[in-house]
């Protein structure tokens, strides 16, 4: 029987991103530009070695098609597709590439992600009056996630005081990373006194909008050793994405105190790559923490602890960038931003360069295994990816 998925097929031989942040001096060709260019240089490639191209862009006004990607690399008519998934369209790019590689259809590929929110005038994530269903309301992203958090707190004691810990941690993480678009740490005080956005969730607990792209060059793990990362090319291990109902809320069986897409895609994930305790076996993971509680949920899902316990694993520090899974090493969301399209595709290399032993922030201890989570939407699309070093 020919194997199933992609485990240990593919391998990234080259990534990179760009700073994340209020860019008003760049567009987003620009960006894309500069992610791609340093991801050819880190693998030691030109433009011209690039057979086709998946790009996550989640916002027309980024760009619509492929073309995008042609205006600014010029490859003169090769294949580039966009990809489109809620906050998951950049690791979608990304498994996309994969599966495209290991058909044997391509050799070397660029999975990519951009999106130019900065210059959007708006008060939130725009395009919140044009989405949607018809005729059912749709709440905004922060009451969103206030439903979770209301229903965690409920249902196992938290409080504002456990979701203050998260973005202490990563603003903390972010600090240390060049890149980040916020490098300042807080205090538990600063965040719980922060104006309110939707109740619990404070300004503190919501990650901002922002400007950025990254880039990752794959190839298939046979034809890895001819790149520049020759002695130490990432291997992708799985990739899964669940897709779930639009309209949770709508939904009697919805608990809210978990995420039935990250669920479904954790389990796809570590069934291919032979995970058996997530805990155990992943080092590091850059996990989607779009507001404080959506991390503490996701570490749940994704069996990072127990059902109820993350906030007290928090505290405790098993999440800590040398705790014992790191979560978030590079500050997440809440120290980046969260440029829809692209915030896949820089997890994806944040983790490589953890793997690596070259993070550009903090780098967590004799890193081997390493996931990257997005959650998209009305949590109801999510992608997981696993990385691991070459054996």
């Amino acid at each position: 029987m020919v194997r199933k998925g992609i485990a240990d097929k593919i391998a990234i031989i080259g990534c990179d991103a760009t700073k994340f942040g209020e860019l008003w001096d760049k567009n987003q060709y620009d960006l894309l530009f500069e992610a791609v260019q340093g991801a050819n240089k880190d693998a030691g490639i030109t433009k011209d070695e690039i057979d086709a191209v998946w790009v996550g862009i989640f916002y027309f006004f980024t760009g619509l098609s492929g073309a995008t990607v042609e205006d600014t690399l010029r490859l003169d008519g090769k294949p580039i597709t966009r990809t489109e998934n809620y906050c998951a369209s950049g690791m979608d790019a990304f498994r996309n590439a994969c599966f495209a590689l290991a058909s044997g259809a391509y050799d070397v590929v660029l999975a990519c992600g951009v999106e130019k929110l900065m210059d959007e005038s708006s008060s939130g994530l725009p395009g919140f009056d044009l989405f949607g269903h018809p005729t059912l309301p749709i709440p905004s992203a922060p009451a969103m996630f206030s439903m979770a958090a209301t229903r965690s707190f409920h249902e196992w004691g938290w409080s504002k005081e456990d979701l203050a810990r998260v973005a202490v941690k990563n603003h903390d993480n972010g600090s240390h990373h060049p890149k980040a678009h916020f490098r300042r740490p807080t205090t538990i005080e600063k965040v719980m006194r922060d104006i309110m956005i939707a109740d619990p969730l404070g300004r503190s607990d919501c990650c901002a909008m922002s400007d950025g792209a990254a880039a990752l060059i794959l190839t298939r793990v046979e034809d890895a050793p001819s790149y520049a990362h020759s002695d130490d090319y990432i291997v992708v291990k799985a990739n899964a994405i669940s897709c779930q109902t639009n309209t949770p809320w709508y939904q009697p069986s919805h608990t809210f105190t978990s995420f039935p897409a990250t669920l479904k895609a954790g389990e796809m994930a570590y069934k291919e790559a032979g995970i058996i305790d997530p805990r155990k076996q992943i080092d590091c993971a850059e996990v989607h923490d779009c507001f404080t509680i959506t991390e503490l949920l996701n570490c749940q899902d994704l069996k990072f602890c127990d059902s109820g316990m993350a906030a007290e694993e928090l505290k405790n520090g098993t999440f800590n960038w040398d705790g014992e899974i790191a979560v978030n090493p590079s500050g997440g969301l809440k120290a980046f931003g969260h440029p829809i399209g692209a915030t896949g595709c820089r997890m994806l290399q944040e983790v490589t360069k953890q793997l690596q032993g070259r993070a550009e922030g903090r780098q967590v201890p004799d890193a081997k295994i390493g996931l990257a989570h997005n959650l998209g939407g009305a949590f109801c699309v999510c992608s997981v990816s696993i990385l691991g070093q070459a054996d």
